[in-house]
């Protein structure tokens, strides 16, 4: 299974009041693991309505004047995407921006029933708990020192490593049966008022007549004080 796990910076939080995305970073996932594919793209925003002036986490306005506006690299974004399922940490946010920003370059809308949030995801799993990234990474043991810098190729990667926590690690297939079974198997071991009940029905004899007739001329011959003379 091919999953993409994403993160946007926009220069604000509406595309309709002209804010745009500057920056996109993923990172491909194969069966739960990173693959070392990556795609990250900084945008010039050319911003067609008149709003101020912006820096995001250090990219400015006049940084990114060079790069390619979001039309020139938008096929290649999808490209890379292809049919995997996409990764987002608050996820309506980043569609918002990625589907604007797509139906104005004339390209297919990226699919919500193809997203997974793990913002939803922590919160159902963690209710009444912080569920930003950073508050997971904290939980979770995850390096994010980095993080000061921010950028969303970095923010990828981190929640990449989050995803997999929250979802039991990187394998966390391999652990349900013996965990379920184990499980069973104390569930009884604890019960200390359980006892086997007599059965309904004799369960018959698997001695052949061969077999019963051998059997007791062997005890004819150990004698009257045989145990099974005492107790027969």
């Amino acid at each position: 299974m091919r999953e993409i796990v994403l993160d946007t910076e926009t220069t604000g939080f509406e595309p309709s009041e002209g804010h745009r995305i500057v920056e996109i970073g993923a990172v491909e996932l194969f069966n739960h693991m990173p693959t070392g594919r990556t795609y990250h793209q900084y945008i010039n925003p050319q911003r067609d309505m008149p709003v101020e002036a912006f820096n995001v986490h250090g990219l400015s306005e006049e940084f990114l004047r060079d790069f390619p506006v979001f039309r020139e690299v938008g096929q290649a974004f999808l490209d890379f995407v292809g049919d995997a399922r996409l990764i987002i940490h608050n996820a309506k946010f980043d569609i918002k921006f990625l589907n604007f920003e797509l139906g104005k370059a004339g390209l297919t809308h990226l699919c919500w029933e193809n997203v997974t949030d793990t913002l939803a995801m922590a919160r159902q799993k963690f209710p009444g708990s912080p569920a930003t990234l950073d508050a997971l990474c904290r939980r979770f043991g995850v390096d994010n020192s980095a993080r000061e810098k921010h950028g969303a190729l970095l923010d990828s990667e981190i929640l990449a490593e989050v995803y997999l926590e929250l979802i039991g690690g990187r394998q966390p297939d391999l652990v349900l049966a013996p965990v379920a079974e184990k499980r069973s198997t104390d569930a009884v071991s604890l019960d200390q008022n359980w006892r086997a009940r007599p059965r309904s029905v004799p369960l018959p004899s698997r001695l052949s007549p061969e077999e019963a007739a051998a059997h007791e001329a062997f005890v004819s011959k150990i004698g009257e004080s045989s145990i099974w003379k005492k107790f027969a």
